[in-house]
């Protein structure tokens, strides 16, 4: 898989997506040490809540994103490595992964708690959306057939 131009171009894809993973796990975790928005969304919807049950919320927020971004991490990992070792079942794989990580972020993106907000701030939201256009891309080109030399 990896001879084609579409098979060395997917991984690149699928190396970016790793990238953005590490980069949506980092982020919250940034966010903490700075500005803390976060907490501060937590805060807009629940301006009863002591600080300690803030941070305990933040802190639940933070250990589930970065266990999802590990496992995504992980994924990335083992499809890079069918596509490049040119497994058969790699293009089924890496769309199945797309579509499960595709689904986990959109769920972080969108869900709502009982406050009525939605459970991330946008930002948060949309970095974690950021690996997806990489595994659509990845997932496009490994599904895309070579044309042969003569026609290339």
């Amino acid at each position: 898989m990896t001879k084609t131009r579409h098979g060395r171009s997917a991984i690149g894809a699928m190396y970016a997506g790793l990238g953005l993973t590490v980069v949506a796990v980092v982020v919250p975790w940034i966010d903490l040490s700075t500005g803390n928005v976060l907490a501060g969304h937590i805060r807009a919807g629940y301006p009863t809540f002591a600080q300690e049950r803030i941070d305990t919320a933040v802190m639940t927020w933070l250990v589930c994103l970065s266990v999802v971004g590990a496992l995504g991490i992980i994924c990335w990992f083992s499809t890079i490595w069918a596509a490049s070792t040119g497994k058969r079942w790699a293009r089924g794989v890496a769309t199945l992964m797309f579509v499960l990580g595709l689904g986990i972020a959109l769920f972080d993106l969108l869900v709502r708690d009982t406050s009525g907000d939605t459970g991330l701030p946008s930002l948060l939201g949309w970095v974690g959306m950021l690996p997806c256009l990489a595994g659509l891309l990845a997932v496009a080109l490994l599904w895309r057939r070579s044309r042969p030399a003569s026609q290339a």
